[in-house]
């Protein structure tokens, strides 16, 4: 099975739904997920999810039916900035 990435962004201050500002497959995916690493930024995997944003056009929103999936995304990443700054 291909490699798949999608990075998100959320601009809160905006009020607008997070957009995705990256995605791919394949070697595409790698260098996303190697940029992603180099700054340290936390890795969040969900195959279901990813085969959907990989499938949305660059710099716009997600659609409705996929907040859940980014809210989890969310509050994932904001236990383990907690985490990390608690360190």
């Amino acid at each position: 099975m291909p490699t798949k990435a999608a990075a998100l962004k959320y601009d809160k201050a905006k009020g607008e739904a997070p957009k995705v500002i990256a995605s791919g497959k394949g070697e595409i995916a790698r260098k996303i997920i190697q940029k992603a690493e180099e700054f340290h930024i936390p890795l969040f995997a969900n195959e279901a999810l990813v085969n959907s944003l990989v499938e949305l056009e660059i710099d716009h929103q997600i659609p409705a039916e996929l907040y859940q999936g980014v809210v989890e995304v969310f509050i994932w990443l904001m236990k383990n900035e907690k985490k990390y700054k608690d360190k």
